[in-house]
């Protein structure tokens, strides 16, 4: 039997749900400081950091339904992917937190400036996690009824 996902609505995993936001909310700041380089026009240095925020609650939320199914299911606790899965989401994740405070201390547009290269690593790290996910996914058949 594959491993099964704890939280589940009408038998479909929640976790897969919200990732979607988590990537849109960070690929989306990296590319609005993208923006904000390239124009100068500080709309692009506030979009980035209130998009670092929106993807820190997306994280919070994913994670804690993401945290639930490691814990409470073991076959998931048995994947070496799971393991890296979980410790670069925690880990991109808190890089998005210290970014956040960073830049809301020095102002938006000095934060965009000084941690662009912070929301590059945190694009960086959801292409790994999204690959050690859909390796749950795929090879291992997290969440998958057969």
């Amino acid at each position: 039997m594959n491993p099964r996902s704890t939280v589940r609505i009408g038998g479909h995993p929640v976790h897969p749900m919200f990732v979607p936001f988590v990537i849109a909310f960070y690929v989306a700041a990296f590319l609005a400081d993208i923006g904000f380089a390239y124009t100068g026009d500080p709309f692009w240095a506030r979009g980035a950091l209130w998009l670092i925020g929106a993807g820190i609650v997306a994280s919070a939320i994913a994670a804690t339904i993401g945290l639930l199914d490691f814990l409470f299911e073991p076959a998931i606790r048995e994947l070496r992917a799971a393991w890296w899965h979980f410790g670069g989401n925690v880990l991109m994740t808190l890089i998005s937190i210290v970014d956040w405070v960073l830049r809301y201390g020095v102002g938006a547009e000095a934060g965009s400036r000084a941690y662009l290269w912070m929301s590059l690593l945190v694009v960086v790290l959801l292409v790994f996690n999204g690959w050690k996910g859909g390796e749950l996914v795929y090879r291992h058949r997290v969440g998958v009824q057969d």
